[in-house]
């Protein structure tokens, strides 16, 4: 029987498994035509000899007191695999010093393999092997998400590739192949390993050639100094296959990290241009000061000013009237990849544009300060000149700060006071009202981020608990509020913390655990 060792041994090699695995799946076939001869109810094992090939086939029967009877599905007493069993005194006969839960092991005669049996042993063996393979290609690549691997394109179907690995199989969906990217088979590709899930039908390893790493990893293998970890690449955007972004840091000062990255005449970038199709990429130095930052990821448009908003997370980018359609870019896409990159949105206008935004802005300032605190448009002015946004800021300005601007002394500033907060208290009080009136929560009130404009909107929009927060969409908030009320950013975060109470608290989860263990 040396030939079934060597088919074991060869299915091994070819499927790259263990020859145990095939040797133990050959036993399981076994064991089921030896069920289908002698009947299933029957413990039917077999045995294949390492070394010699041959096989034994045995039947094991456990050692019991008594048979113990169970009820079926029509009510009434059955014993249950008595098949698998003998009773003690029965046992005793064959073998004197057998004990209860020992098993009496009977040898069967060879088998002789019908051709039904042969047929139901070779798809045991295939279906097993084929487990092996898929349990061995998920070992290999779970823990290689991350990198770039090459393969040859086997099928395409409806834009989804598959590519094989060598040692697995690699699935490239449509949306994940670049742009007017064409595959045919016995193509040579190479693809990023995006993820790898164990799924019913076996392990899946999702290849990518659009995700921002697989541009990342390019340059690593390109450039010597971003591999040794001289160079870092900090941040990434891309819009496949038509332009991309990389902001890069050197951290040896006599190293230039854009010069290395370009290459002897654009050598190594001209590379991973070469790999992505023509997809043009800017290399960008990564510095420390956003607003520097953002100017270098807007090049080649030329910017005058950047007036950053930290607390909304926004830039104002000024630019000259003719650099407008170049900061923009084509269909937006050099602002979208500067705002991806930077992690900030940024807003471009022309030198016009935010003269008149400053305008309205001042007007609008001047004209709440002149209701709020009955005051002439002079010292509105001088407030909004002086930096005043709010109400709230000249209640919580020291006074020697206010007294200090020109014009002004104690007793105005004290009177100003006085009015602010007389106005903040009547607002408030107006406010609680409102809110009262439809019906808005206190937990929703607290919610931070959100102002009482906006409360009263939602309020308006029948929006009126966290819980019907946490039900809209990121969208729909601001175009609850007013979209220039909020970023998308911030109405995403204000959404997520209103659906916190939705999921129980993984530090909670444990402590339950621990309370139960501990009884």
């Amino acid at each position: 029987m040396q030939e079934l060792l060597q088919v074991a041994d060869t299915v091994a090699r070819e499927k790259g498994i263990d020859r145990e695995v095939v040797i133990v799946a050959m036993e399981e076939a076994i064991q089921k035509a030896g069920r289908s001869k002698y009947g299933y109810d029957h413990d039917i094992r077999a045995k294949i000899d390492r070394k010699s090939g041959n096989i034994e086939l045995f039947r094991y029967r456990e050692v019991v007191e008594a048979f113990v009877p169970e009820m079926n599905e029509e009510g009434e007493e059955v014993i249950v695999d008595e098949a698998k069993k003998i009773l003690l005194k029965d046992a005793k006969k064959i073998e004197k010093e057998i004990k209860i839960g020992e098993f009496i092991i009977d040898k069967l005669p060879p088998l002789d393999f019908g051709r039904i049996a042969a047929q139901t042993a070779k798809q045991v063996i295939f279906q097993k092997v084929r487990d092996a393979e898929r349990e061995r290609m998920y070992e290999e690549y779970k823990d290689r998400a991350g990198e770039i691997v090459s393969g040859v394109v086997k099928r395409v179907e409806y834009g989804n590739v598959t590519i094989d690995l060598g040692r697995g199989e690699g699935y490239m969906r449509r949306q994940d192949a670049l742009p007017r990217e064409h595959f045919k088979t016995g193509d040579r590709v190479r693809a990023y390993i995006a993820e790898v899930r164990r799924e019913q039908r076996g392990p899946q390893i999702f290849l990518s050639r659009a995700h921002p790493d697989f541009l990342a990893k390019l340059f690593k293998q390109e450039v010597p100094e971003i591999y040794d970890g001289v160079i870092e690449i900090r941040a990434v955007a891309r819009d496949p296959g038509s332009r991309a972004k990389i902001a890069v840091i050197s951290h040896d000062s006599g190293i230039d990290p854009v010069g290395a990255c370009v290459g002897m005449r654009g050598s190594r970038v001209q590379a991973v241009v070469g790999e992505l199709q023509g997809e043009k990429i800017d290399i960008i130095p990564w510095t420390g000061d956003i607003a520097s930052f953002v100017v270098n990821a807007l090049a080649p448009a030329e910017v005058t000013k950047v007036v950053l908003d930290e607390d909304s997370n926004r830039l104002d980018v000024v630019v000259p009237e003719e650099q407008l359609s170049l900061a923009i870019g084509r269909r937006g896409q050099n602002v979208r990849l500067a705002t991806q990159i930077s992690g900030w949105n940024i807003d471009i206008m022309t030198e016009a544009e935010e003269s008149e935004r400053r305008q309205n802005e001042f007007k609008t300032r001047s004209a709440l300060f002149m209701e709020a605190l009955d005051v002439d448009e002079v010292i509105a002015h001088l407030l909004v000149v002086e930096g005043f946004t709010s109400i709230e800021d000249i209640v919580e300005t020291p006074d020697d700060e206010i007294a200090s601007i020109e014009g002004f002394d104690a007793d105005v500033t004290e009177e100003l006071k006085a009015r602010a907060r007389s106005f903040i208290e009547e607002r408030d009080a107006k406010f609680a009202t409102a809110c009262k009136e439809l019906g808005l929560t206190d937990e929703l009130i607290a919610t931070e981020g959100l102002t009482q404009d906006m409360l009263m909107a939602l309020g308006q929009n029948s929006v009126k608990t966290v819980d019907d927060l946490g039900d809209l969409a990121g969208d729909e908030l601001r175009e609850i509020v007013g979209e220039d009320k909020l970023t998308e950013m911030q109405a995403n975060n204000i959404i997520m913390a209103a659906r916190a109470g939705w999921f129980p608290e993984e530090e909670d989860n444990g402590e339950t655990e621990d309370a139960a263990a501990n009884g």
